[in-house]
């Protein structure tokens, strides 16, 4: 089965993701999510961002979590390949001060900014991209001290490194497949490190109760 274009299988994933929710268990308008899980686990603070910083969401989605960063007074920027995602993130959240939403791809977006002091990549464009490729290019925009904060589903064991991801569609119609990167926490480290990351810490955050098992992956690294 062939490698679908980005921009058509992210579109088409778009349509199958549900709305985040108006308010969450605290009754907040905004807040910040790494696990796949409504109101579970950590949040903005692991990004460790000092006031008024500038931040990274490296593919945005729907746009909330870049959303609760501009509300808590950041200049975030938040990108993705999927014109449907970012329309979704317009309309909830165009116009919001310190808010910028842009349609590009993680590398070329890289390539050409300015620095940052926190990057993130929530169920993103960190899992979806060549490691090889993207933290390097990641930590050049970094300022020094800077984090890269990113989350995804934990390999399954066995099956490392560059993996097929389905996305479904019509029941007459093949799934589209893009490419994914899964690796062990310790590999994980060790990528990092070898591309001059520091404090590189991981965690895999188990689900919370109920009939769902599968936890999240949360890597955090220092430029």
């Amino acid at each position: 089965m062939p490698w679908a274009p980005p921009t058509r299988a992210w579109d088409t994933y778009a349509r199958q993701r549900p709305e985040r929710k108006p308010t969450n268990a605290r009754g907040e308008t905004t807040w910040f999510n790494w696990t796949q899980y409504p109101d579970h686990g950590p949040g903005a603070e692991l990004l460790d961002l000092p006031p008024g910083g500038r931040v990274l969401d490296l593919g945005c989605g729907k746009g909330g979590n870049a959303a609760h960063l501009a509300r808590l007074g950041m200049e975030a920027v938040g990108i993705d390949v999927s014109a449907a995602q970012l329309r979704a993130a317009e309309e909830r959240w165009g116009g919001m001060p310190g808010l910028d939403l842009v349609r590009a791809d993680a590398l070329s977006y890289l390539h050409g900014t300015a620095p940052f002091d926190a990057v993130c990549s929530v169920y993103g464009a960190v899992w979806f991209t060549d490691p090889a490729v993207l933290l390097p290019a990641v930590r050049e925009r970094l300022r020094p001290g800077g984090m890269l904060v990113f989350s995804q589903r934990p390999p399954v064991e066995g099956c490392y490194g560059c993996q097929a991801s389905y996305i479904p569609r019509s029941a007459d119609e093949d799934p589209l497949v893009v490419k994914r990167w899964d690796y062990e926490p310790t590999v994980w480290e060790q990528l990092l490190d070898s591309y001059g990351y520091t404090d590189v810490r991981t965690q895999v955050l188990a689900a919370p109760p109920g009939p769902r098992t599968v936890g999240t992956l949360i890597v955090q690294a220092r430029a």
